[in-house]
């Protein structure tokens, strides 16, 4: 039976009880996605307090992508450490043993993240390496990690996309796809796009590729087989593959919005097709 589309507000998610013992520090750690859901794919939303950590560990079974959105810390890929900030988009290959700190003292953390092609963090081949000590933070940080992928979305050049297609949308960056992917496995793509109020990402679908993602600001309408739904900060949507979709900023601010397209490199191979416009009619909500 084909995937259905799926909307879901992450406050409306309830946090999962993950164990310290394992690892998992994590001041909230929630699963707004996954495969009882009907992706191949999974989500996370997690909130780091202050001093809190997600010790080392890996993920035997699949690559990590995780987007840096709020507060700052130093994270270990490996034998390297470096820092992160809002903008930081990071992809952590399968094995790779890996951890993130809060090393501030008044700021909240918010990781948003992806299990790329794992339906729950088991499937994922979770793997607990050991806590995170203060030889560790204390190591000589370099500028960015040579292991996996690491870069700021700020430093990205925005795609050049046809509206004639389209893509009315004021920015479109892809921080993470096939031009970078150089660690081996099938590719996956990792997008951050905004949308100025009145843009809209007309009707569309990916027919090799699922679509995850979630909505940092703003407010908008968002359309998924047929049925229409307004969306805010916090909101996540996945839409399968072949599925006819779209997404409008009707409010006053910068609608912004990250996401993956799951088992393809770039908007070309995940087979988009654009499929009509969005008219008056399409952004009644019920």
């Amino acid at each position: 039976m084909p995937s259905e589309p799926y909307l879901v507000h992450v406050d409306d998610v309830t946090p999962e009880n993950m164990q310290k013992g394992d690892g998992w520090a994590i001041s909230e750690f929630r699963l707004p996605v996954t495969g009882a859901h009907g992706s191949a794919t999974t989500i996370f939303h997690s909130i780091f307090r202050p001093g809190s950590t997600h010790a080392k560990h890996l993920h035997s079974r699949c690559d990590e992508i995780a987007v840096y959105i709020h507060g700052h810390g130093i994270v270990g890929q490996s034998d390297q450490r470096t820092q992160v900030g809002p903008g930081h988009c990071r992809l952590m290959p399968a094995g790779s043993p890996h951890f993130f700190h809060n090393e501030t003292k008044d700021q909240d953390g918010l990781v948003i993240g992806f299990y790329m092609g794992a339906k729950s963090v088991p499937d994922t081949g979770y793997e607990f390496c050991g806590h995170v000590a203060k030889a560790d933070l204390d190591m000589l940080r370099a500028t960015t990690l040579t292991e996996g992928i690491l870069l700021n979305v700020a430093d990205v050049k925005p795609l050049q996309l046809s509206a004639q297609d389209g893509w009315n949308v004021s920015d479109f960056r892809l921080p993470i796809g096939k031009h970078n992917w150089k660690h081996g496995g099938s590719p996956n793509a990792q997008f951050w796009m905004k949308l100025a109020p009145g843009d809209v990402h007309h009707k569309h679908r990916f027919d090799r590729a699922e679509v995850l993602y979630y909505v940092v600001s703003g407010e908008g309408i968002a359309g998924a087989g047929g049925k229409n739904a307004r969306v805010r900060g916090g909101h996540v949507h996945f839409i399968p593959k072949g599925v006819e979709h779209f997404i409008a900023n009707t409010g006053n601010n910068t609608l912004e919005v990250i996401g993956v397209y799951t088992g393809a490199g770039s908007i070309e191979d995940a087979g988009y097709v654009h499929t009509g416009k969005v008219t008056s009619a399409d952004l009644a909500v019920n």
